[in-house]
Formats: structure tokens, sequence, C-alpha cells
């Protein structure tokens, strides 16, 4: 079997993983109380963004899979939906996800938290062909500046207080 139809087969897979993911997001998302008698409006609704963010996965999900239909047709007898998903770069995300959601978030500040677990995700996933200390910056880079970010937008756009 060629690599081009491995990957093709990987994206199928994935898209659609992410496409069904997002949908579930869009539908709970819709069935969230909107807190009309409150006088809620649509930004402020607790189901917008997850609404949002489950949409953007649907449309990121169904571009994945055009891309492996595009790469070629997929023998339907040889899929391995666990080598598919069990893989080095999967763990390894949902153990930095993990100890984000548990181990730092509510011990530290929210901006801590996140700078740390961005820097890590990005140090982790940077390309290896790149220098030490060039990863190194750019982790912190993004780690910082995500941190501001995400917690400007929640605490003055959203007015979320965060923990």
């Amino acid at each position: 079997m060629t690599e081009g139809v491995n990957t093709a087969r990987s994206d199928l897979w994935g898209g659609a993983g992410w496409v069904g993911f997002g949908l579930l997001i869009v539908v709970e998302s819709l069935r969230m109380d909107r807190f009309k008698a409150m006088g809620a409006e649509l930004y402020t609704m607790p189901g917008f963004v997850p609404g949002m963010i489950g949409g953007v996965l649907m449309l990121l999900g169904a571009i994945l899979m055009l891309r492996g239909w595009r790469r070629g047709s997929v023998p339907h007898t040889e899929v391995e939906p666990a080598g598919l998903l069990l893989n080095r770069r999967v763990i390894a995300t949902l153990l930095l996800t993990l100890v984000y959601a548990t181990g730092l978030i509510g011990r530290l500040p929210f901006w801590l938290a996140t700078a740390l677990f961005v820097a890590a995700f990005v140090g982790y996933f940077a390309p290896p062909e790149k220098t030490p200390a060039r990863r190194l910056m750019a982790a912190v880079l993004a780690g910082a500046l995500t941190a501001l970010i995400v917690t400007l937008v929640f605490q003055y756009v959203f007015l979320v207080r965060l923990p």
C-alpha cells in the first residue's frame, strides 16, 4: 500500500470524526438555555461560542475529508481505526490537555496555566529541524500571546471572570 493511500484514509477517518464531534457540539449548544427571559442577546447566550467552535470543527473536518477523497480511493478492507487514533501525537495531545484541565486550571491563575499549556504544546509539536533555542522562543512567545489574548477577550468581550 502506498503512503498516499494511508494519508488519504487517515484524512477521511479523521475528518469524519471531526465532523461528527463538531455536529455533537452544535446540537448540544442549541439545547442550552438561551436566557431570553433575562434579556440575553445572541452574543451573550451560553451556547453561542461552543456552537461557533462546533461549526468550525465541522467545516475543517469536511475540508480534511475532501482532501483525503481527492488523494485517491480508499480500500475499505484495510481500515485500522485503533492504529489511526492511538499514535504518539494523539496521546501527547490528550496528556497535555489532561494536565492543563485537571492539574493547572484552578491551581494557577488562568493566564499562567494557559501560557504554560500553550508553550508546552508548541514546544512539543514544533518542527524538529528547528534549533532548540528557536523552538523554545516560539513556544514561550505563543504561550504568552495566547494567554494574553484569551484572557482579554474573555474578560472584556465576553465579560467572563476567569479563575
